[in-house]
């Protein structure tokens, strides 16, 4: 049995810093992995999905720009498959760097193939059993796919990559992000799109306001919303697929070429052999950790998708600082450090960090709120993109920020304004008192927090 000091188990976002820095320090490191590498981020998330949303974009553009006094001859041609190949070659490009970084590592062994614990201490991989005193769990996750839609072919947001050809129809089951962004992207693409939502809201874990917002713009890009859809199932004849929703008032049909899957995810930790091992796992299916990523055994952490403390690619790294600061840093980083943070790369795009306007009132909390929408922003009505709005809370008794939620032409990018001042321990009158680039977004972010109103 090959013994090292250090296991990691996924390459992930969280895998190939955490098998440099052991590397740096003296670690004699192994690294697995069953797939291929870089994890959800570079294979299914972040980098296809966001090479489509520019293409996406560019379609949107050139169909809708006669206002801005641009216009364009003839059909805009969307080739799905020239769209793929460009993704296909930024993953490629992803691949190449990261084998590189790992295999040029002395100290790093990278090991293709199925973990399996057979104990505390002891992983299988490829018939052959390795060892180590520390074991890093990076594992991931997937789509979860419930039991009704199993006997048809579903797609999901990795099959979904895989499309050569553009829908006419599409079905989209799930009002979050993930089925956001593909349904305004295929939209924009050009087929029908409709998306089926169980809950009464989009984006169910938004504010109200924020909630309406987002389910006008999508109903603007020329998407069916159907909401309150319980009971939905499907089954399949003929290449047809008819998905079947609302029950109670009777049962209603619609038929597509293509069904995606959206209703989330679960951690990639069924097969892993833990029952083998003392690592526990929560209601929701999730390994426990704690505050410093610990697993219940001691010398197990679990880092990224698999411990249910955040499911994005930089949640996933900040997982390695924290791991890396506990093991070689002098400061300690923690979880309970770390304030939410998430974007919906829908056009325009969804920003939030910290708590929203839903969750300071289910605290109790006193606080102030300011808020602005965008067709009061000089610089949205310019870019004549003005839908959504800003909204900053701030806490009544300390002046520091509890949250914002931005919805609006840019907001992925100048959340990071109220990012930077709720790390830095910062009041709301830094931010009101700063003075701004004009014609920004941002600049009104000073304006707004000099005219705050009770929440």
């Amino acid at each position: 049995m090959r013994k090292f000091d250090a296991i990691i188990i996924g390459t992930g976002q969280a895998g190939p810093p955490l098998a440099a820095s052991l590397a740096k320090n003296g670690f004699k490191t192994a690294i697995i992995e069953k797939g291929e590498l870089g994890g959800t981020c570079v294979n299914t998330g972040c980098t296809p999905t966001k090479a489509y949303v520019a293409s996406a974009r560019r379609a949107f553009v050139a169909k809708n720009s006669s206002e801005h006094g641009i216009s364009f001859e003839g059909n805009i041609k969307v080739d799905l498959q020239k769209i793929k190949v460009r993704k296909d070659k930024l993953i490629a490009d992803s691949h190449a760097g990261l084998e590189k970084m790992l295999e040029k590592e002395e100290n790093i062994s990278l090991i293709r193939g199925k973990a399996v614990f057979a104990n505390n201490n002891t992983i299988e991989v490829n018939g052959e059993k390795i060892s180590a005193e520390k074991i890093f769990i990076n594992v991931g996750g997937r789509p979860r796919v419930p039991e009704d839609f199993k006997s048809v072919n579903y797609l999901t947001n990795r099959t979904m990559l895989e499309l050569e050809k553009v829908p006419e129809e599409l079905v989209i089951v799930g009002g979050g992000y993930v089925g956001l962004e593909f349904g305004q992207m295929f939209s924009r693409f050009g087929s029908r799109v409709t998306i089926l939502e169980r809950g009464s809201q989009l984006m169910k874990k938004e504010d109200d306001d924020i909630s309406e917002a987002i389910t006008q713009i999508i109903k603007d890009s020329g998407i069916n919303v159907l909401l309150n859809s319980n009971c939905i199932k499907a089954n399949q004849a003929n290449g047809v697929i008819e998905v079947e929703y609302d029950c109670e008032e009777g049962v209603k049909k619609i038929k597509t070429s293509q069904l995606l899957l959206a209703v989330g995810r679960v951690p990639n930790i069924d097969d892993l052999g833990l029952e083998n091992t003392g690592i526990k796992t929560d209601d929701r299916g999730f390994i426990q950790v704690n505050d410093q990523l610990e697993t219940s055994v001691p010398h197990i952490w679990a880092l990224g998708d698999c411990n249910g403390e955040g499911a994005f690619t930089h949640t996933s790294y900040n997982d390695f600082q924290i791991v890396n600061s506990q093991l070689f840093e002098e400061r300690k980083r923690k979880l309970s450090d770390r304030f939410p943070s998430y974007a919906a790369f829908i056009d325009p795009p969804l920003a939030r960090v910290g708590l929203n306007e839903k969750q300071i009132r289910e605290k109790g909390i006193k606080a102030r709120l300011a808020e602005m929408p965008m067709n009061k922003i000089a610089r949205a009505k310019e870019k004549g993109e003005t839908a959504g709005k800003l909204k900053i809370f701030i806490d009544a008794e300390t002046d520091k920020i509890l949250g914002a939620t931005f919805l609006g032409t840019g907001a992925d990018e100048h959340i990071h304004t109220i990012i930077d001042q709720m790390y830095a321990g910062a009041t709301y009158r830094v931010i009101r008192d700063a003075v701004h680039i004009h014609p920004t977004v941002s600049e009104l972010l000073p304006t707004m927090l000099e005219n705050l109103k009770d929440l």
